[in-house]
């Protein structure tokens, strides 16, 4: 669909990233005759669990995340930034020590380019080793660990257990491929979800959404971008698609403007098509800025 002199409005159901956001980056300069603008919704709110705060900050003091022998863990898992933002924070808080967090020589997973983004920005010398980055998906990333995982400690029969920082809400699909009985015992891997924050929906999100839908109430088309399957039903019900007595998602009215609706992965789409029995337009096949552009622009191409 070859755009015309207005704007598409593409609204994210995010919290703008600080200093910059890469969505907002790409979704604000006109390119290939597209041309967005885009507003942030933010939809859910974190608030950090202190007892698992207080784990992990015991766990990085007394130097149990390490790759000797007796330490209790050997290396880490990250699937998400709010986590990567308490281990950040615990690792500013304990500043002074210029060896801490004494992580030099164990793995760290993480799923995405996000995270990786967000796990880089964690102050260390020499710096973290991240891996994972391309996975995109805990899928993939379980997978992956059980290959590099396994190399990296290929000296031992057992091989340590990883610790992954986690929300209250979460798949499980890591600790159970990583912890498969079906697995040999070499190369299976014990693994410990431990929660250090927790999500909801936020109170102003119903009043937000309805505001920035009123005001684009005059456009011919607008998207929106979900990116957790927490508060998808809260977006359904702005967009009027909630059937109250069966929960699922009744036919879309015939509206104007037309309204679309993208993931940013299979996580939240399978949810949708799961609990609400929706489809949506969109599902990026990469969980990043460019991955959601180009889903958006090849659906409007489908248009034509």
């Amino acid at each position: 669909m070859a755009p015309g002199s207005e704007k598409v409005p593409v609204f994210l159901l995010k919290t703008k990233s600080t200093p910059t956001d890469a969505y907002e980056d790409i979704f604000s300069t006109p390119r290939d005759s597209f041309d967005f603008e885009s507003t942030f919704v933010p939809i859910l709110q974190h608030k950090f669990e202190d007892d698992g705060m207080q784990k992990l900050d015991k766990l990085l003091k007394q130097g149990q995340i390490s790759k000797r022998i007796d330490s209790a863990y050997g290396g880490l898992i990250f699937t998400s930034q709010r986590a990567v933002e308490v281990f950040g924070k615990l690792v500013e808080d304990g500043k002074g020590d210029e060896k801490w967090p004494h992580l030099q020589d164990i793995p760290i997973y993480s799923v995405g380019p996000a995270t990786t983004r967000a796990l880089k920005a964690v102050p260390q010398i020499p710096p973290l080793q991240i891996f994972g980055e391309h996975t995109g998906n805990g899928d993939a990333l379980a997978q992956f660990i059980l290959d590099h995982y396994g190399e990296w400690y290929k000296d031992r029969q057992t091989k340590p257990p990883l610790l992954f920082l986690v929300g209250e809400q979460r798949r499980d699909i890591i600790p159970k491929t990583l912890m498969d009985k079906n697995l040999p015992d070499e190369r299976r891997i014990q693994v410990t979800e431990t929660v250090v924050y927790g999500t909801g929906v936020m109170e102003s999100f119903a009043g937000d959404f309805a505001e920035a839908l009123q005001e684009t109430a005059d456009r011919k088309s607008r998207w929106v971008v979900v990116f957790s399957p927490t508060g998808c039903d809260s977006m359904l019900k702005g967009l009027g698609m909630l059937d109250d007595e069966t929960g699922k998602v009744i036919k879309r009215p015939q509206e104007q403007p037309t309204t679309y609706i993208a993931t940013i992965g299979p996580t939240t789409r399978n949810y949708l098509k799961r609990t609400f029995d929706f489809e949506p337009d969109v599902c990026s096949e990469k969980p990043s800025p460019e991955g959601v552009w180009q889903g958006i622009t090849d659906f409007m191409k489908g248009l034509t």
